[in-house]
């Protein structure tokens, strides 16, 4: 079988001052940000830095009742999941349920810079939260 995984899209940081980790990132690696969003749907504002063909995702809440903020509220700052680019969205998700895994996303939704996402349940996925996303043209 052939992998529906064809690259780390990116690793996700929840943090309490988005702004604040942006510097860090620019001072301490010279990193800048290449792309900066507020997802509503969500209730974050993001902060994307390149490293080569993927993204250091820095995510910061925008709303009490965003999943972020109660991941923040209950575990601190740091590694929230990481975004696994597949061809398919749709694909991907199904072969999920199709092992028996739990997922959080019944169907694609739009994500940040116009592309596809769901995501896997960290019960499922060995405590690890996973984003599936496909890039649109």
């Amino acid at each position: 079988m052939e992998s529906l995984l064809s690259e780390i899209d990116h690793v996700a940081i929840a943090v309490r001052d988005l702004d604040a980790a942006i510097a860090w990132y620019e001072d301490v690696f010279g990193a800048t940000v290449e792309h900066r969003e507020t997802v509503e749907s969500d209730g974050v504002a993001e902060a994307l830095i390149r490293v080569s063909d993927s993204y250091i995702q820095l995510l910061t809440p925008t709303r009490d009742d965003s999943p972020v903020a109660k991941y923040l509220e209950t575990k601190g700052e740091g590694l929230h999941h990481i975004g696994y680019r597949v061809a398919d969205c749709g694909v991907a998700l199904e072969a999920v349920k199709a092992a028996g895994g739990r997922v959080i996303d019944a169907a694609p939704r739009p994500g940040s810079r116009g592309t596809l996402v769901a995501f896997v349940h960290p019960k499922t996925s060995f405590g690890t939260l996973i984003e599936l996303v496909q890039e649109r043209p």
